[in-house]
This record gives structure tokens, sequence and C-alpha cells, in this order.
């Protein structure tokens, strides 16, 4: 495979000539009013399973060592977008980012150098249930946890591997292990739909909130189909055969998460319905991937490198101003109703969600 088809796009610097009318304000502001304030760091683009929405079957080729980031890189970057960015709230993606033997030290230089931040791991929890303490002492905060279903079958064809135990452990670990917060993240299938509501259950009982997500055209192997996916109406169609579901309100307004009571409450199932109820235009979101570069949003194949300039001796105030003009640039959404659209070159684990 070439870097083109696993989706490595090109990097391209940010022309002055782009920028030369931003406002002089530190926030990460772009075109259209909106203030970059949550930061997403893709750690890897390793990962323990490959499943079909994601990664191809082999796996994504290996970033060379020498164009990861380093753990004390990522702290810098992260000390700068709280510092003099505005971001302030920070997530570790991958891949998985559980791949990466230094994720302690990466959470906890974080800590060190941005006391207070709210810090969150997106994982598949494979592994979760060795590491899970140690993160929280490390300093980590939250954690999602991917699952789809909890039908071992069907687990094991969509992941491409039969490591469901290891993952309800790893759930079961978390929640036990002192985070402020553990959710549950489904991404919408076909083949696991009918399944939908054992999932909810089983998450009401383990005391974890479970949000659905509607697939998004960021497979490896560009398959997706808008008349094959299933949209959040179909799945509140199904829920509601077993649950009373209640529509109560947003847990911020750009919170990407519509939220329903359960039978009630205090329990709560969210949907992010990105493709059917698109919410670009409160979207909030800044992005790394694991090579260094600054992506404004996740079709966007056009990025900014930071790395060069971080080991070619820039200041902070140097790469935030590259962040800034970064930022500056991004598109007015997704344009996944557009007739001409194309889904990125990255996959969703060449990105990080």
């Amino acid at each position: 495979m070439t870097a083109v088809e696993v989706g490595i796009p090109t990097v391209r610097p940010t022309a002055a000539a782009e920028v030369c009318d931003r406002p002089d304000v530190p926030e990460l502001l772009d075109r259209f009013g909106r203030i970059g304030q949550h930061l997403r760091v893709s750690l890897t683009e390793k990962c323990s399973l490959r499943c079909t929405y994601c990664m191809p079957a082999e796996g994504l080729p290996a970033i060379p060592h020498d164009r990861l980031l380093t753990a004390d890189e990522i702290v810098r970057l992260v000390r700068i977008a709280t510092r003099h960015l505005g971001v302030h709230e920070v997530r570790f993606t991958g891949g998985e980012p559980l791949m990466r033997r230094d994720l302690d030290d990466i959470v906890a230089g974080c800590a060190r150098e941005t006391p207070g931040l709210p810090m969150a791991l997106t994982t598949n929890g494979v592994g979760l249930r060795r590491r899970a303490r140690a993160l929280v002492e490390s300093g980590l905060t939250r954690v999602n946890i991917s699952l789809d279903t909890i039908d071992r079958d069907k687990f094991a064809r969509l992941t491409r591997r039969d490591r469901l135990d290891s993952v309800l452990a790893g759930i079961q670990a978390a929640t036990s292990a002192g985070f402020r917060r553990v959710k549950v993240n489904a991404v919408l299938m076909p083949g696991t739909l009918a399944g939908a509501a054992d999932l909810l259950e089983w998450c009401l009982a383990e005391n974890v909130e479970l949000r659905f997500i509607e697939q998004m055209p960021l497979d490896a192997d560009h398959t997706w189909a808008r008349l094959q996916m299933v949209p959040a109406e179909e799945l509140l169609d199904v829920l509601g055969q077993r649950f009373t579901l209640t529509e109560t309100e947003r847990e911020d307004p750009s919170a990407p998460a519509e939220r329903w009571l359960v039978d009630g409450g205090p329990a709560t199932v969210g949907i992010i319905a990105s493709v059917t109820r698109s919410f670009c235009t409160d979207c909030d979101r800044t992005r790394l991937t694991a090579e260094g570069t600054v992506r404004p949003c996740l079709f966007s194949d056009r990025e900014t490198d930071l790395r060069t300039a971080l080991r070619s001796g820039a200041t902070d105030d140097d790469l935030a101003a590259l962040w800034r003009g970064a930022m500056w640039s991004k598109g007015a959404g997704h344009g996944m109703d557009a007739s001409d659209f194309a889904p990125p070159q990255r996959s969703m684990g060449a990105i990080g969600g």
C-alpha cells in the first residue's frame, strides 16, 4: 500500500495570506466564529482490534518512530494549547492509546504542567483492566470505551478479533478505578442494531453511560454508503420497544450527543447523530495527529505541521501562531450532504476519534 491508500495526506503549511484577515485574539478562532476549546490528541496508529469501520484488516502501516511525537513533545503541545490557546479539555485517542507504553508518563506530564485540566481517554478497553488504576493515579479523569455489541460472535466479526471478554473486564475495572466518569461508545451498524437494547440494558446494569454514534465515512476500506448506515431515528424506534425514552437537555451547548432519560431517569442514553443531525455549527474541537500535525476537522485533509517547527527550535509563541492559523482555515462543516462530497484520505484509525 502507498501512503495515500492508507490515508496519509500531504501536509501543507498555512500561508500567511490565508490568515492576514484573522482577528488578533489568542483563542483558536475560525472564520465562522467557532472557538476550539476541546483538544483531541492521537497517540498512535496501532490498535489491538481491526474494527471494520475504522481500520483495514491488516492494520495501518507503522508510522516511523522518529515521526511520532514523543511524550515530552505531547506534553509541551498540550501545555501550549491550554496556556496560550484557551483549550480547557484534552482527550487522548489512537489508534488505540493503550498501545503507547508511555501513556502513563504522557498523562502524568500533562497533569503536572496543566494542573486541574480535565483529561479523558478513548480506548477499545483491551488491556484496560491492567492499567486503569495507574491511569487514574497519573491524573486521567474520564474514560470512554468502545463497545458496539455484547454478542460475542458479532463482536468478533466486527472487530476481527475475539476479545469481548477483555473489553468487558476493562469496563468493569474502569468503573472501580476511581474515574470521575465512564462512558461506553457504540457505533451504529446494521448488523448490531437488533442488539442495541441488550447493550443498553447491560450498560444500565453496570452503571455506565452509553452513547450511540452514527457511522461516518471514515473507514479505511471506503465501503461506507449513506443508504446502508443506521440513522438515529431507526435506533430510537428499536430502543423505544423496550424502554421509555424522554428527550432531555445536552450536557452543554457544544456537546455532540443528544440525550434521553431512560424509563424516567436518572440514567440516560446519548446519540451522536453526526450524519443525519450535523452539529458542525457548534463544533469546538481541534485535533493533533500522532505525527504532530493540526487537523482542524475530521473531514479536512488539510493539516499543518507542528512537529517540524517544534524540533527546529520554535518557541511556544511560534507554535501557538501556527496552530491559530490552522484553525482559522477550518471549513464550515463536513459537507456530507454535498453532491461532490469525498471522504477524507485518512481513516478514523489514522486521525484519532
